[in-house]
């Protein structure tokens, strides 16, 4: 364990508190930068009838940043990234895929793309686990809601691209294809 984080001193606090704040602060920049969920042209798409509400995509990722980042700290606290540099990498690597899904969703408007890569999120999350469990089982078992949300955020996703004319994932959705050709 690293020296700072043995227990609750206001070094450790600190550190939480930047822990939490990287996955909170990326993700709303993600959502202002990424086009974010209230977008025209999301509105116009199909979407499956079990489509949460708008006020619920809010609420559930800002609380599934914070399990991440207690998550993490948890790991981080048993040395660092001097002993845990394989978890905490693929930490990392998850939050990135996690911050990059909002601008190929939303921005660029393009669900293959982004059901590729969603993909490929739900599969480092899945390695973020099992890497974590061995260090802290706690901080494995509270990236459980995070994968179940992203597992529907898939089919959405999928639901999405296939029935708005998605065909190929190299190419805008129909409705995009049309609004090129005008």
């Amino acid at each position: 364990m690293v020296g700072c984080c043995k227990m609750w001193s206001l070094w450790s606090i600190g550190c939480l508190v930047v822990a939490v704040f990287v996955p909170v602060a990326a993700g709303f920049s993600g959502t202002a930068f990424g086009g974010g969920g209230d977008t025209e042209w999301y509105k116009e798409l199909n979407k499956p009838s079990w489509t949460p509400p708008d006020w619920v995509f809010p609420v559930m990722w800002t609380t599934l940043y914070i399990l991440m980042g207690i998550s993490s700290w948890l790991v981080w606290k048993e040395g660092g990234f001097a002993a845990q540099g394989y978890p905490l990498g693929a930490y990392i690597f998850q939050l990135a895929l996690n911050f990059l899904w909002t601008p190929i969703f939303f921005g660029m408007h393009r669900p293959g793309y982004a059901l590729v890569e969603i993909v490929i999120l739900w599969l480092a999350i899945t390695v973020t686990i099992f890497l974590f469990y061995p260090v802290n089982p706690i901080a494995a078992y509270l990236l459980i809601p995070y994968i179940a949300w992203v597992t529907v955020a898939t089919s959405l996703n999928w639901y999405i691209w296939l029935y708005n004319g998605g065909t190929d994932i190299t190419q805008p959705l129909q409705s995009e294809r049309s609004a090129y050709a005008k």
